[in-house]
């Protein structure tokens, strides 16, 4: 299990991590003892999965662990990732999902979590020095689609008018499936394809799907023009 991989590998860091169960798998929870820079988190937990070879989710190798937040930064006006609180009540699920390592017992469990070591700024610094966010994970923006040649017939491509899954709103955009992951068979939980609700002709998939593979995958490739 990956996370379990990275667990062990963290630990050889020096850093303490812990494990609770979901019921899609789990989550890993790192810990600090004062805020710290979402980029450096990321730059740190990033390429130690790449480097141990764990697949992390937007490299474009399909399904793999995510990675919150998955911002280095907000943009004005803009919400960062809603993420449930350590043995909180799963709103969908109903329930609590506890901690490997003690008893399901709430007191127990709080107390096992409040004695683990805690990420400090210095030695997050010393693991991440020389280090950058890999490039497969370097933060992208929607794009819209290029503006059509006047010479070149047809309507204008809309990815809306192809999308036939559940589309929930995160921040300023509408989120679901991506069509082209789910070809390949990835994408479960359909969160890869991001479009602008502001702009629908922005859109992004998150796992790195070309627009050309997105049309291609809504069965509407983009048109060959002549030079």
């Amino acid at each position: 299990m990956d996370l379990l991989k990275l667990s062990f590998y963290l630990r050889k860091d020096g850093v303490e991590s812990a494990l609770e169960k979901s019921h899609r798998g789990g989550h890993l929870w790192i810990f600090l003892a004062e805020p710290l820079p979402a980029r450096d988190r990321r730059i740190y937990l990033c390429s130690l999965a790449l480097r141990v070879g764990i697949p992390v989710k937007g490299s474009r190798q399909g399904e793999g662990v995510e990675v919150f937040p998955k911002h280095d930064a907000l943009k004005p006006g803009r919400y960062g990732n809603a993420i449930r609180g350590p043995l909180g009540i799963h709103r969908g699920a109903t329930q609590r999902f506890w901690f490997d390592g003690t008893d399901e017992d709430l007191e127990r469990q709080m107390c096992c979590l409040n004695s683990l070591p805690k990420m400090t700024h210095d030695q997050l610094a010393r693991l991440i020095a020389g280090k950058a966010i890999p490039p497969q994970l370097a933060s992208r923006e929607l794009t819209a689609e290029p503006k059509m040649r006047s010479h070149t017939s047809g309507p204008e491509f809309r990815i809306l008018d192809h999308i036939n899954t559940k589309l929930r709103t995160v921040g300023r955009n509408n989120i679901t499936r991506c069509p082209s992951c789910a070809e390949e068979g990835h994408d479960r939980s359909g969160d890869n394809l991001s479009i602008s609700i502001e702009d629908p002709l922005k859109y992004i998939c998150w796992a790195g799907c070309t627009r050309d593979m997105i049309r291609a995958a809504v069965g509407c490739p983009r048109p060959v023009q002549s030079v």
